[in-house]
Order: structure tokens, then C-alpha cells, then sequence
């Protein structure tokens, strides 16, 4: 078709030769098996896949006990604190792919609202700290709100920037945080606070339930959160405001021009990862009982954002496994641990070679529903009666053309 026709309706059977085609094809990028396995998955009752889902998080909580070579970290690493690591991780993975994965947003300074969360809970439960105390799950709310008021604080005068741009004034941001950490004397620097507070509750032996030593519980904890995360992030991707930050994702000058209010949403993606940083870092505080700034660098950042590049940008449950990953080789190997940045490095390389998506990717569900709307729309063309003449009524407008349905299911998608 020559670039001055416009959209036509192909003849005959051969657009849903087209459609079976390109599906075809984009199995075949899907790599093989695992599109398959998707695509069986996708086409299970809702029922049966609950069933399936309930037996996953089943044994998600029985891990700590999965105590066996080759998963095993031990002798060098306790298991049930290395599953709270990686859980840990996974939440982190998670809140990061809010910004990144969903709206598009560079953050590499996501450690700082990691920082803030942290340091919320030592000074209101720490006993070296002269501020208020309040117990422990009460510093929770108090460390999603203020890290939420950090993002907003953060993002009102960057989020305009694009970006390398933005990239920069988010790791800048970063290091402003472990800056004043270092130097103003309330955070104690280097120093720290130790004895952060923890969930209650004891033992029959007087132990606390929640202490340092005793990952399981902690784990527990951590687990439970990232299910109700997991809850409200696939509510809000599947909601007006999840469509808008595809749309901006995608084009963002595309979807400003369709009346998409970008910078709000933007703003919305900044508060709402960063209220997960600051849930995650409260919950790292109370299990380790002791934050200084030495735990906040810049690497840790990258690090974060690795996982969320490794597991699938766009994909909460590939960020949530690419944070278990992240962390988990690490303490499985802890002879290479201090060569983790170089390992990490090396298959990041390799994932953008082979798979440049992630390991598990984003379906481009915006597509894939303009394609379906675009097959029914040409079945019923099909199934229209023919007129005296024996012709089947014509199509006005070309609207049938595959390439305009994809474009106005992602436009009103974005809407």
C-alpha cells in the first residue's frame, strides 16, 4: 500500500491472515515456551489461576523452611534473614517500578526515600534519639507519609525535566539526603541509631518475637505487605490513572495532546513509589536495629534500579522476582559478593542483548486489545449480507485498518 492510499480493508480471508501472522511473529519474539506458558496461563478460568496463585503464595510463606542445597544461603548466610533481604528487595523492586516501569520516570536516586523510611523509624523509636517515641507500627503510616511528602517535595520542580536530565537530579537528590544525613548532628552521621524498635510481642522465654536474630517473623511481615501491595498496584494499573501512565510511558507529547493532565500523574507515580520506598525501608530498619548513613549510597540506588531492569520494567511480579534475585545471589555466593556490581553489570549486558525486555516483560495490553477489537470488527464485516448485487456493502473511512484500531485502542486506552 503506497503512503498516499490511506487505510484499506484487505480482501478476502487475508486480514486475519495478517493478524494470525503478526501474532505469530510476536510469539516468536516472545521466546518460544514461555509465550506458551503464558498464553495457557492467560487462557485458564480466573478461578483455577486463584487456585494456582493461593498455592504460590502458600509456598512463598513455607521458604524460610526450604532450607536445602542448592536454594539454601547457609553456612555463610542465615536462610530465613536472607528471605527478609530478599523480600525486602522485592518490595523496593516494586514501589521502583512504579516510577519507571509504569510511568517512565529514570529514578536513580530512589535509595533517598529507602533513606527516609529508614531514618523515620530510628528517630521515633530509637532510644538514642531525642525526638518523640511511638511504637513501632505506628512509625509505619508515619514513614509512608513522610517519604510520600518527599516525593512530592522532589517531584513538583524536576518532574518536568526528561530524561538524562531528570536522571541527574534524582541521583543529585540522592546524595543530598546521605549529605545531610552525614552532617546535620540529629541524624548522627556514621554514629547512628541503634536499638530501632520492632513489632511486640515475646516468646514463652521472654525473646522477643520480632528480634534481630529471628528472620521468619520478619519475613512474614514483609510478605503480607507485598501481597497487599501487590493488591493495590494491580488495581491502580488496571484504573484511569495506570492507562495515563502507559500513555505517558509510551508519548508523552502524544498524550498531553489527548488530554492526559501528564504532570499530575507523574507527580502520582513519584508519591506513590515513593511512599513504598519508605514502607520498605522502616521495615529494614526495625529488622537490622541500626541506621546510619553508610547503608544509603549511590551503588544500593543502582542497584534497586538493576533489579527492576532485570525482572521486567512495566511487570510488578518480574520486578518482584528481579529484587529476590538481586539480593539472593549475593548471599547465595557470598565468595563473589564483592563482585556483584561487576556480576550484575555482565547480565544486564546480556538481558539487553537477548532479552531486552526483562525476564518477565509487560504485555503491551493496548495493543492487544486493538488487535482483538480490530478481528471483531472485520468478522462482523464478514458476516454482513450481501446486496442485490451480490457485493458486500463497503466500509467507509478505512476504519478497519489494523494500524488505526492499534492506535486509537492505545489512544483511548490513555484517556
Amino acid at each position: 500500500m503506497s503512503m498516499t492510499e490511506g487505510p484499506r480493508v484487505l480482501p478476502d480471508g487475508r486480514e486475519e491472515q495478517a493478524v494470525d501472522a503478526m501474532e505469530a511473529g510476536r510469539g516468536k519474539r516472545g521466546n518460544g515456551r514461555f509465550q506458551q506458558l503464558r498464553d495457557r496461563w492467560n487462557n485458564l478460568p480466573r478461578a483455577v489461576q486463584w487456585a494456582w496463585l493461593l498455592i504460590v503464595v502458600a509456598l512463598a510463606y513455607a521458604l524460610p523452611y526450604l532450607n536445602f542445597f542448592p536454594l539454601s544461603t547457609a553456612p555463610g548466610n542465615d536462610w530465613a534473614l536472607a528471605c527478609f533481604s530478599m523480600a525486602v528487595y522485592a518490595l523496593i523492586a516494586i514501589g521502583l517500578n512504579v516510577v519507571v516501569g509504569y510511568a517512565g520516570l529514570l529514578d536513580l536516586g530512589y535509595v533517598a526515600f529507602f533513606a527516609v523510611g529508614s531514618y523515620t523509624a530510628a528517630m521515633l523509636t530509637s532510644p538514642d534519639s531525642p525526638f518523640l517515641k511511638i511504637p513501632y507500627l505506628w512509625t509505619i503510616p508515619v514513614a509512608i507519609a513522610v517519604t510520600m511528602t518527599f516525593g512530592i517535595i522532589l517531584g513538583v520542580p524536576t518532574l518536568r525535566l526528561r530524561g538524562d536530565y531528570l536522571a541527574i537530579v534524582t541521583l543529585g537528590f540522592g546524595e543530598i539526603v546521605r549529605i545531610l544525613a552525614t552532617i546535620i548532628p540529629a541524624m548522627k552521621g556514621q554514629v547512628g541509631f541503634q536499638n530501632v524498635g520492632h513489632p511486640p510481642g515475646e516468646n514463652a522465654n521472654g525473646v522477643p518475637i520480632f528480634s534481630n536474630s529471628n528472620g521468619v517473623p520478619w519475613y512474614w511481615l514483609t510478605i503480607t505487605v507485598i501481597i497487599v501491595i501487590l493488591l493495590l498496584v494491580g488495581n491502580l494499573e488496571r484504573s484511569r490513572v495506570g492507562r495515563a501512565w502507559v500513555a505517558i510511558r509510551e508519548d508523552e507529547d502524544a498524550a498531553e495532546i489527548m488530554g492526559v493532565p501528564t504532570f499530575k500523574y507523574k507527580v502520582w507515580a513519584f508519591a506513590i513509589g515513593a511512599g513504598v520506598g519508605g514502607l520498605s525501608g522502616a521495615l529494614f530498619a526495625g529488622q537490622v536495629g541500626f541506621v546510619n548513613n553508610q547503608k544509603f549510597d549511590v551503588q544500593t540506588s543502582i542497584l534497586f534500579l538493576a533489579a527492576v531492569v532485570l525482572g521486567g520494567a512495566g511487570n510488578k511480579v518480574g520486578a518482584m522476582l528481579g529484587g529476590a534475585i538481586v539480593a539472593y545471589i549475593p548471599l547465595r555466593f557470598t565468595v563473589i559478593a564483592d563482585y556483584k556490581y561487576l556480576i550484575f553489570g555482565i547480565a544486564l549486558v546480556l538481558i539487553m542483548i537477548f532479552r531486552s525486555q526483562g525476564l518477565f516483560p509487560a504485555r503491551q495490553k493496548l495493543l492487544a486489545y486493538g488487535r482483538h477489537a480490530y478481528r471483531l470488527v472485520t468478522d462482523a464485516a464478514k458476516r454482513r449480507p450481501t446486496t442485490a448485487t451480490g457485493a458486500t456493502p463497503a466500509v467507509s473511512g478505512g476504519a478497519l485498518d489494523e494500524g488505526s484500531l492499534d492506535g486509537d485502542g492505545a489512544k483511548g486506552g490513555a484517556r
